[in-house]
């Protein structure tokens, strides 16, 4: 690990390894641990796609740079089983709220994963921690600027390693309102733009949590803000602020299962998957989250408690049948 303390407001950087697109399929899942591979692989991938990759985002945490051994094996059996990793930068909870990174963090956590050999050594997808539009997301607080600056120095030095990393930002919350806890993302966008202007051009991608809202449970023909195509009003959105054209990363989007969408979700998948994830634009879809069970996130889960598929494992499975 590399003992490197930076001080300064950013690290200039010309040029960078511009890594190739990887010929990966879009559909996903969110995982949480990386012992998670073989029940994503039961959920995505049968005997006609069992060589063909697909995506896995999971989150990789400061306590995480201290187990490098098991995320070796990770990445060793997501090579074998042809899993693209989307690795979601964190740092650790504490009091409540996840610790608002420092540029060393950004600098341990990049060390970690370089000396790592990963399943595409060419194209290293990393995002740049996690909805910071929540206060609890961000040291409890809302400080657009700030994580414009976390997100500018990271994108630079990753970029720096020159090893084909691909930065995308955190994935904001789209339904969000503007209140003491929380910031509409707009407003959150205009102030990170403002007071970092240059930042959307070191990004390689948009994150994007499009969920059917509100409450995770609108129907996927849904068009507003809200619903699965969010992702449509955030490109438009980055269009006043960028020539860019973003290639789009859904890690996060999916219904919870209720009474009500319980009859519909079968078909609710097989909408999206052939209607919405399959725009042209969208590079990545993981549905959140495969083992969510038991805890706070079981009604969005793909297993139940026991190990067993809920009913999200046979309508996802189904619609990427057809």
């Amino acid at each position: 690990m590399r003992n490197v303390f930076v001080f300064g407001c950013c690290v200039v950087v010309f040029l960078w390894f511009v890594p190739q697109v990887f010929a990966v399929d879009v559909q996903g899942v969110h995982i949480l641990n990386t012992g998670e591979l073989d029940a994503a692989s039961a959920l995505l991938k049968n005997v006609k796609t069992k060589d063909q990759w697909d995506y896995v985002t999971i989150p990789f945490t400061l306590d995480d740079t201290h187990r490098l051994s098991d995320w070796q094996r990770f990445f060793s059996q997501a090579r074998e089983l042809k899993f693209q990793p989307i690795i979601r930068l964190a740092t650790r909870f504490n009091n409540g709220s996840w610790v608002v990174p420092t540029k060393k963090d950004v600098v341990d956590l990049t060390a970690a994963l370089s000396s790592l050999e990963w399943p595409v050594p060419n194209e290293r997808i990393v995002v740049v921690f996690n909805e910071p539009n929540h206060a609890n997301e961000w040291g409890g607080v809302l400080d657009p600027e700030g994580y414009a600056g976390i997100l500018e120095f990271t994108g630079y030095w990753l970029h720096a390693e020159n090893v084909g990393y691909v930065v995308l930002p955190a994935g904001l919350d789209l339904s969000a309102p503007n209140g003491k806890i929380t910031m509409e993302e707009f407003t959150y966008l205009e102030r990170m733009f403002r007071s970092h202007p240059d930042v959307l051009e070191i990004m390689d991608g948009w994150t994007s949590h499009s969920y059917p809202n509100p409450g995770f449970t609108a129907s996927p023909t849904a068009q507003g803000k809200n619903s699965l195509r969010g992702f449509e009003f955030e490109l438009a959105f980055l269009k006043k602020y960028s020539q860019k054209k973003f290639p789009i990363y859904i890690t996060e989007t999916g219904w919870i299962e209720t009474k009500q969408t319980a009859k519909w979700l079968s078909w609710y998948y097989e909408y999206a998957v052939t209607n919405i994830w399959s725009d042209p634009r969208i590079r990545a879809v993981t549905p959140f989250v495969l083992k969510g069970a038991p805890g706070s996130f079981a009604q969005f889960s793909f297993y139940d408690s026991q190990g067993k598929p809920t009913l999200h494992f046979d309508a996802y499975k189904k619609a990427l049948g057809k």
